[in-house]
């Protein structure tokens, strides 16, 4: 499998930190978000939807659209998992918690 792009993951960090509310975004406000432009996150959402890393939560009745538009959140799979500080923090956490 090819690596993931930069926007591609510009929108699923997007869409972590902006799920974290509670609610699912749209692919609009992924791309503003992550200033990635329409077009590119149009082609790129639904590749991340079908491979797992994104999933529909929900829809949601807009003012710029006459039908309802998806709302997505990452799919929490070992492929969406961000590598590095979020590693990191899990392994400080449970250094923290260890007996003396």
């Amino acid at each position: 499998m090819r690596p993931r792009s930069e926007e591609a993951t510009a929108l699923l960090q997007t869409a972590l930190r902006l799920s974290a509310a509670g609610r699912g975004v749209t692919l609009a406000e992924l791309a503003a978000h992550a200033q990635v432009g329409k077009a590119s996150a149009r082609v790129l959402v639904p590749k991340l939807k079908r491979r797992g890393q994104l999933r529909i939560v929900g829809l949601r009745r807009v003012t710029y659209r006459n039908r309802p538009v998806a709302e997505y959140a990452p799919a929490l799979t070992e492929a969406t998992q961000l590598p590095g500080w979020v590693e990191v923090g899990a392994c400080l956490a449970g250094w923290a918690k260890a007996p003396a």
